[in-house]
């Protein structure tokens, strides 16, 4: 597998009250740095209700980002497919590849929030049905079939979507998996990616990485599409903020984890994401001893990367939740550190260096030495010109 890809996957969840417009600016702008920094792609999500997931079109996200950025790829995360007539979604989809000129990516899912579905007098099966349904319309639209069909939703008769791709082979689509196998299953019988957003947030999640990807084959040999489907593919969702040391890490998130404890426990009817903990510091403990993910050192986030990788079986990019944990500063200086001393490790980029200084070290002393006598040499040599 080729090296590993790192991102960010941005929900986002910012603590309701404060200026959604500097929100919204904010998060562009970390786009722009991330991209600075080396990364590889950005995520936006799609959320309507509840306060803090605050991107109600990823798409308009991704505009937004993609004119102020020239080399990060940017993703839906997700498009909340079964609100959407399937032919729009995938127009919208096709414009942003253009405009992006290749960079946009497809993220698919049922949509999360129960608040949202609601408020289209839609169930929670009502919504991973029409995932279902509208997954399969939109690939068939992608792929340059004319579609007529009837959802629980819309109608479609006769359409075909009137723009080509610009991406050729046909910009990367994924399915959002999270607890179920019904992710694996969707994205195996359309011969596309796997987006595990909460692959560390149970200990269900993070054990059942494999066989996820174990179902996403299954399916695509049944649908004929084996040749199509690759771990590449794969995107892996876990948090992380790391700093210097342990301790100012921990002092870091003092900041806002509670309130995102408290969105995830209380707020967003996420029962497959059972975090736990009373006090800050009880919360900080669990996301380390749980497997959830970081909140310390460059050195734990290298092992945490590593156990995602073994555990797995091996993916194609590694997102950083995005989270309000810490204060914007200490935010940004985490996905340094990130890009500075954990992405290197994982993208061959850090060894040779090490292997480069342990082989200086290794003969150190015979070329000091050696160097020591060349001095002498030369200052004999000066002398004797001299006539000394």
């Amino acid at each position: 597998m080729s090296r590993l890809k790192f991102g960010t996957f941005l929900a986002p969840i910012h603590e309701p009250g404060q200026n959604p417009t500097l929100l919204l600016e904010r998060d562009i702008e970390l786009v722009q740095y991330l991209e600075q920094l080396g990364y590889d792609e950005a995520w936006f999500g799609e959320h309507h209700s509840a306060g803090a997931e605050i991107y109600a079109s990823p798409e308009l996200m991704i505009a937004s980002a993609g004119a102020r950025t020239s080399r990060i790829k940017l993703g839906t995360g997700v498009t909340s497919v079964s609100y959407h007539n399937p032919l729009w979604a995938a127009e919208r989809m096709v414009m942003l590849d253009h405009l992006t000129r290749g960079r946009a990516l497809f993220g698919l899912g049922p949509g999360s929030l129960p608040t949202d579905a609601s408020m289209l007098g839609l169930s929670q099966i009502d919504t991973r049905e029409l995932l279902s349904d509208n997954a399969d319309i939109i690939m068939r639209l992608l792929r340059g079939e004319t579609v007529s069909a009837q959802t629980k939703t819309h109608k479609l008769v006769d359409a075909k979507i009137q723009m080509a791709p610009y991406s050729d082979p046909l910009f990367d689509v994924v399915v959002a998996a999270v607890a179920s196998p019904s992710g694996a299953r969707l994205a195996g019988k359309h011969g596309i990616g796997l987006l595990s957003i909460a692959a560390t947030l149970t200990a269900d999640g993070f054990s059942a990485l494999q066989h996820h990807w174990g179902l996403l084959e299954e399916f695509a040999e049944q649908a004929g599409r084996s040749d199509e489907v690759d771990r590449s593919t794969w995107r892996l969702v876990g948090p992380f903020h790391i700093a210097e040391t342990k301790e100012q890490a921990y002092k870091d998130v003092e900041h806002g984890i509670e309130y995102w404890f408290n969105y995830l426990q209380h707020v967003a009817a996420f029962p497959q994401m059972d975090v736990r903990g009373d006090t800050k510091r009880e919360m900080i403990e669990f996301i380390n001893t749980a497997g959830i993910g970081v909140i310390g050192t460059a050195e734990e986030a290298r092992a945490q990367v590593q156990r995602l990788i073994d555990q797995s079986g091996g993916f194609g990019t590694l997102l950083i939740q995005g989270h309000d944990w810490a204060n914007p500063q200490a935010t940004r200086r985490s996905y340094e550190l990130f890009a500075q001393d954990v992405m290197p490790h994982f993208q061959g980029q850090a060894q040779p260096m090490i292997d480069a200084a342990a082989r200086a070290a290794a003969v150190r002393e015979g070329q000091a030495a050696a160097h020591a006598e060349a001095l002498a040499h030369m200052t004999k040599k000066y002398e004797a010109e001299l006539g000394r």
